[in-house]
């Protein structure tokens, strides 16, 4: 995550005894901070294709915010790196890894904890870190195997008809909240586990990947279970489990797991085109410059142009693959490939 000059990321070592906040520099590449945060005498078992540090930090002028799931949330001053509020109590057994990303909204730090054992989402108060409301996902699903109840999403806040709604995806379904009160405005049922994919909104539907290859399209105005009534679409071919979808000029681009970029009405849920690129992909793809850009894990990274024609620009190919998202800054890319981070430059 990068605000101003700064870059600001998490990493763990590979027992996850210890847990760390890096900052570097943007212009230099200089690590600025390289702060312990938690030590854990017993770690939980991680999956390989997780880590100890999955969460995507959280800045704004003059704090960071980082999460590790159950092992601790912190917030520390971005300049001096100080400790100013720390949580270690919000349990969940993550089963295989914590991952779900923090958002801030309206003066709330907000988190899904989707575990084996538990599930709900929780509202910090950013400035104390106290709970300002905690809602437990009252699911049915209809299982004791807890692979098929945890799950890694990460919430996005929309504006429907003036009123904002915090869209929380979930193993089996996915949740509508009042960001502000936690209160439920409507679920929809898809099935699926290990969701991990952002919700997508184009204005009139949200977009919802159930993280075992299906999408649905959603119309976020229903109140109370909306399976059948608000789904428009379900799509399973070739849809990614793990990167989020992108939505460019009304039309709706995703890469599949082994390597197949699709572009979809999002009226319809049909196909424009589809096209075979290769490779093994987990990061999110990104928009920039007019050109979307997908970061295999194998060092790939395929330039396509938008449009109703699939027309690949580049093929290109780093030495190092991607499993985080890249960020954007001007016309700078931020790349986190899994031995270095580098900044590439379009000037």
């Amino acid at each position: 995550m990068v605000w101003d000059d700064q870059i600001w990321l998490t990493t763990a070592t590979a027992d996850g005894k210890k847990q760390f906040a890096v900052c570097v520099d943007f212009e230099s590449g200089d690590i600025v901070h390289d702060l312990l945060i938690f030590e854990n005498e017993h770690p939980a078992f991680c999956h390989a294709q997780n880590s100890y540090a999955t969460p995507t930090p959280v800045v704004e002028q003059g704090r960071v915010y980082l999460h590790f799931g159950s092992y601790g949330t912190v917030c520390l001053d971005s300049a001096t790196g100080k400790v100013l509020w720390k949580r270690t109590d919000l349990e969940c057994d993550h089963f295989r890894g914590p991952a779900s990303s923090p958002i801030l909204y309206d003066g709330l730090l907000i988190v899904a904890f989707d575990g084996a054992d538990v599930q709900y989402v929780a509202a910090l108060n950013k400035h104390t870190g106290q709970t300002k409301w905690r809602t437990d996902r009252d699911i049915e699903y209809d299982t004791d195997d807890g692979d098929f109840k945890k799950a890694y999403g990460t919430a996005s806040v929309i504006n429907v008809d003036g009123q904002p709604q915090l869209i929380a995806p979930s193993a089996v379904a996915t949740v509508a909240y009042e960001p502000a009160s936690g209160k439920e405005i409507w679920r929809v049922r898809h099935q699926g586990m290990n969701a991990s994919a952002r919700p997508v909104f184009d204005g009139q539907r949200v977009f919802l990947p159930n993280g075992m290859g299906l999408l649905a399209a959603v119309r976020p105005t229903g109140r109370g279970d909306v399976t059948d009534s608000h789904v428009e679409w379900q799509i399973r071919q070739r849809v990614s489990r793990k990167s989020s979808q992108l939505i460019v000029d009304g039309l709706l681009y995703m890469i599949s797991d082994n390597g197949v970029i699709s572009c979809v009405d999002p009226e319809s849920g049909r196909p424009v085109w589809q096209e075979r690129v290769g490779g093994d992909y987990a990061a999110s793809p990104i928009y920039a410059g007019g050109r979307i850009y997908f970061f295999g894990r194998d060092g790939e990274i395929p330039v396509i142009e938008p449009g109703r024609q699939f027309k690949l620009l580049a093929m290109n190919q780093l030495t190092e693959g991607y499993m985080a998202s890249p960020a954007v800054v001007g016309n700078n890319l931020i790349l986190r490939g899994t031995h270095h981070l580098y900044r590439i430059s379009g000037e």
